[in-house]
């Protein structure tokens, strides 16, 4: 395979094909920087060297009614992780100020569970409404499954774009999830693009899912008009049901990342949970193929903070780039 050659076509348009995908997710290591600099061509053509940074608040934590075998806060899990009900409007909008402190271009708020009570959507609502007076941050909420009128009061908040991970293919979900379908997922997705939101929707790599099942994920992503498309490594925990899973290896994680850039070409595209533990020594090179990272830890494990990720995107020629100072 051509890869730069396949690269320059993207870029004009050409849909690569699942069998294409495939090539990406098979090739040799001999292959892996070929394959990255052909990625970096259509990253560098969309978004140049730029990283947006996003941090992400944990606003409530654990007592989660679903049963996702690779969640620390599922109900199916013995991890140990902090549980708490949501945090309060202040809280929420001191998380904005600090996260606008370190440049963040986005600010996620996150909460466990199947979806939203009318109770915790009032206390989100309001939040958000003033972050959006005092705060030059963009807005992202990730609150489990939605219906049209919560989507459009979220909208009517302040809020841009709302999270709901596909996770993995539909042929591979009823094996790590059976409390909610993948259908409700697309739903939400759905439901998400039609209120005018943006939709963050991605999924977690190395679940034990095959390169068929990757390539679906972001042939599904495509489909539903996914704009930000957040990758997470699997890092078991101990408790989960995946605990006994091994990490991936950092050609297989860059591999994956290379070819959702592909399938994806101008959709921002971000490195999330896992990336320190699953691509080591390797994860500068990421920022090859995805023009994003969550800096400051993720729901309940910590990354390698914001100095060194600071760090890792200036020593590699980088820029952080899409904020503007509050």
């Amino acid at each position: 395979m051509q890869w730069k050659t396949l690269a320059k076509k993207t870029i004009q348009g050409y849909k690569i094909t699942k069998a294409e995908a495939l090539q990406i997710l098979s090739s040799a290591d001999d292959d892996l920087l070929d394959i990255l600099s052909a990625a970096f061509l259509i990253r560098r053509y969309f978004f140049g060297r730029g990283i947006a940074l996003h941090v992400i608040q944990n606003a409530k934590s654990g007592l989660c009614s679903e049963n996702c075998s690779f969640c620390s806060q599922s109900i199916s899990a013995h991890s140990g992780v902090a549980q708490y009900l949501l945090q309060d409007v202040e809280k929420i909008i001191t998380g904005a100020h600090q996260a606008s402190k370190l440049n963040a271009l986005r600010y996620c708020i996150v909460t466990s569970g199947r979806e939203p009570s009318s109770d915790d959507l009032d206390t989100i609502c309001k939040a958000v409404r003033q972050i959006k007076k005092d705060v030059n941050i963009e807005i992202c909420t990730s609150l489990g499954l939605l219906n049209m009128e919560q989507a459009r009061r979220l909208k009517d908040a302040g809020v841009g774009r709302f999270n709901h991970n596909l996770e993995s293919s539909e042929r591979f979900y009823p094996s790590i999830c059976t409390t909610h379908s993948y259908t409700d997922r697309i739903r939400t997705a759905e439901t998400v693009k039609t209120a005018g939101l943006e939709l963050c929707s991605g999924g977690l790599i190395g679940m034990g899912e095959s390169f068929e099942d990757r390539v679906d994920l972001a042939f599904s992503l495509r489909d539903v008009g996914a704009d930000s498309i957040p990758l997470n490594f699997l890092d078991s925990r101990p408790g989960t049901a995946l605990q006994h899973l091994i990490k991936l290896l950092p050609c297989d994680c860059l591999r994956t990342l290379a070819m959702f850039r592909f399938i994806l070409p101008d959709k921002e595209i971000r490195i999330a949970g896992g990336r320190e533990v699953c691509l080591g020594s390797m994860q500068v090179l990421s920022l090859y193929a995805a023009n994003s990272i969550f800096t400051e830890g993720y729901l309940t494990t910590s990354g390698q903070g914001y100095t060194e990720d600071i760090k890792m995107i200036d020593q590699a020629g980088f820029e952080v780039t899409g904020w503007t100072a509050a």
